[in-house]
């Protein structure tokens, strides 16, 4: 893929998002509102970043129509906009320059010359917040462009005044190759999006190429998909591991309880400070010491990060508590994708709850029926599953999968129609003592706060 390089920012102050309260969209938005920009919008679907942009005072309109697109000087659609879109045409029928969001964030990384971008199958969000949180506390001023929201700073995006940008880089589509990282992290790679990859091969390609952006990769080198890639990566590699056989690696980790760890960040055998880690599990420690290695390697002193970490409790929709009432513990997360699923499980499964609950919401006909035995396997492992159903979202049903497909392969496993019924059926059955997981990447979060309304109101 060829990267855009025209200036598509030149001589504009009038933009308009078609999709604007995308998760990938809001970030953008977020910056150039904060630089001064005109911005208005158009989505189908209400939720809390449309919330946020109409308190902003961006207009947002509901559904899409060929007048949404107003006075706009140029025309930016998420991945999801199809060519035929109504405002697209109307947009091309009146000239007005139209590009995809991942382009314009491309165009951003150019401004910085500190661009952090976090590339992987799993785990980008929660590192890149690390990182925007350390560099933030460390008095860096990053922008940043990050999946989910990150309290600090009240949203997932902002507008930085330094040379440092830290970015969600996301492999799909190959949106990623549109950027342009000073340091690339590659966390892991797995098998996902398959029906657009079409082989893991292809997957391995698109980060291959990714690397090759960037003037440094920091990899993970305890990971197979990411040293499978190290051959064929031709720039500076950095890595990263659990051991002294990799560049960056944690040493004497102690561990007072599920949220809280402590452990010395070394470096090829020198020691450059003692971090503190407030989130749980051990694939979140390894993702500390990305978040560290990358910081580090774009130029800032380790002992800079050090508060910034420690003050870290975790990414919007990762392991995020939503409630905790009459002893049942609600929580969302954005896992979606089985080695995902498998993590979070596992993690919540040695916190000490007496029953976990997987309420889980499939996304995408793809994924679904690619992985269907593995999404079974993991889900298992859970105490009581909850399953909604699949949220296609850009997609249409041509894999012939079904509903009841996921469910049928898990004894003792309940299909419930939707949100309401689920989140009925979860508080009529939880007891104290039990942790209610929800999720998915699509909108399960709203069956969080729905399972929490009606505990309350018990």
């Amino acid at each position: 893929m060829k990267r855009c390089d025209k200036n598509w920012l030149d001589g504009v102050q009038r933009l308009h998002f078609i999709g604007i309260g995308g998760s990938g969209t809001y970030p953008l938005v977020e910056i150039l509102h904060a630089e001064g920009y005109t911005i208005t919008g158009s989505d189908n679907n209400t939720g809390d970043n449309i919330d946020k942009e109409r308190a902003m005072g961006i207009t947002v309109h509901m559904g899409h129509a060929a007048q949404n697109i107003g006075d706009a000087q140029l025309v930016v659609y998420s991945a999801a906009i199809h060519p035929d879109n109504v405002e697209r045409q109307e947009a091309m029928r009146r000239g007005i320059p139209c590009i995809e969001r991942s382009e314009l964030l491309g165009l951003l990384t150019r401004r910085y010359n500190k661009a952090i971008c976090v590339a992987g199958t799993h785990g980008k969000t929660t590192t890149s917040a690390m990182i925007t949180q350390m560099l933030l506390t460390g008095g860096y001023d990053p922008a940043a462009v990050i999946g989910g929201k990150l309290p600090m700073m009240g949203g997932s995006g902002r507008a930085g005044k330094s040379d440092y940008m830290v970015v969600e880089a996301c492999e799909y589509a190959h949106t990623f190759l549109h950027l342009s990282p000073d340091v690339g992290l590659i966390l892991n790679i797995d098998a996902d999006h398959l029906e657009y990859f079409g082989s893991f091969e292809n997957v391995l390609t698109a980060f291959v190429d990714f690397a090759g952006l960037c003037r440094t990769v920091v990899l993970c080198g305890d990971d197979r998909g990411a040293m499978q890639a190290r051959p064929r990566i031709k720039v500076p590699v950095v890595t990263y591991g659990w051991g002294p056989d990799r560049d960056f690696y944690p040493e004497n980790i102690a561990q007072s309880g599920p949220f809280h760890t402590e452990f010395d960040l070394m470096h090829q055998g020198r020691k450059l400070g003692r971090y503190t880690l407030k989130v749980a599990g051990r694939h979140n420690l390894l993702n500390a010491v990305a978040a560290l290695a990358s910081a580090i390697t774009a130029g800032a002193e380790p002992a800079a990060l050090t508060k910034g970490l420690a003050t870290f409790t975790g990414a919007g929709r990762r392991f995020e508590k939503v409630a905790e009432v009459g002893g049942i513990t609600v929580v969302d997360d954005y896992a979606h994708h089985p080695a995902e699923l498998q993590v979070t499980l596992e993690m919540a499964a040695g916190l000490g709850y007496n029953r976990v609950w997987a309420v889980f919401q499939p996304f995408t006909y793809s994924r679904t029926a690619m992985l269907i035995g593995d999404f079974a396997r993991v889900l298992s492992l859970a105490d009581r599953v909850v399953i909604s159903p699949i949220m296609g979202g850009r997609e249409q049903n041509t894999y012939g999968i079904t509903d009841h497909a996921l469910p049928d392969r898990i004894p003792g496993s309940h299909f419930l129609p939707g949100f309401e019924a689920m989140a009925d059926f979860v508080a009529k059955e939880a007891q104290p003592g039990d942790l209610v997981l929800t999720m998915g990447c699509g909108d399960i979060y709203k069956c969080a706060r729905m399972i929490a309304h009606r505990l309350e109101a018990l």
